[in-house]
């Protein structure tokens, strides 16, 4: 399972710098949502997900770090997840406003020749 999230961090940050470095807003846009899901991917790596590991123990339930996982790393993405859409809604509508504007959605507004 940690193999996945590895290849999966490394294929998001690799094609969200790579869209990061074209010219047009809406591709940048998708590269930094990109990268943010690798972040949130890397957060939750950090924190040693288990399979069948509750998050919280029930009461009476002796606490050993063999039965449960950490939660702050969840809380974490859960967080960045909300955060990383509100920047891309306003980012969209940021771009959405050029556009109109310029009516180019070059990143300098000038379409190459």
């Amino acid at each position: 399972m940690l193999l996945l999230l590895t290849l999966a961090v490394g294929t998001f940050t690799a094609c969200g710098t790579w869209l990061l470095l074209r010219a047009r807003t809406f591709d940048a846009i998708l590269g930094l949502t990109l990268l943010s899901y690798a972040v949130n991917l890397f957060i939750f790596a950090a924190g040693r997900p288990r399979v069948d590991a509750d998050p919280m123990l029930a009461a009476g339930t002796p606490a050993t770090l063999a039965t449960m996982t950490d939660p702050l790393p969840q809380a974490l993405v859960l967080t960045a997840i909300v955060i990383a859409f509100a920047m891309t809604a306003l980012l969209l509508a940021i771009a959405l406003r050029t556009h109109a504007a310029t009516g180019s959605d070059h990143v300098d507004a000038k379409e190459p020749r």
